[in-house]
């Protein structure tokens, strides 16, 4: 990544059990306030923009594909990084 090229990130949540994420917001305190209005369910991740949780994770250093299997497309579409910041949120509390 080019070092004048500033990092921009999203906040994404995932309700409990979804398959696919339920809201975006370009700023937490806002994706905060709706999981509190909603009283929903999940994780609330910080995602960056234009950048694949895994190529952000390698790039990082915070994970290192140590097998063949974990350079696969059926590997990279499913993979996620607790090294992203994240919280996780009960009935629209953190906790």
């Amino acid at each position: 990544m080019n070092e004048h090229h500033q990092q921009k990130w999203i906040w994404v949540f995932t309700g409990e059990s979804a398959q696919f994420c339920s809201a975006v917001f370009d700023d937490k305190a806002l994706a905060e306030e709706w999981i509190r209005s909603q009283s929903v369910s999940g994780v609330l991740t910080r995602m960056p923009l234009n950048l694949s949780a895994y190529d952000w994770a390698t790039g990082a250093g915070h994970f290192v594909p140590r097998w063949d299997e974990q350079k696969t497309p059926r590997f990279i579409q499913r993979f996620s990084c607790a090294s992203l910041e994240h919280g996780h949120y009960v009935d629209g509390m953190q906790g």
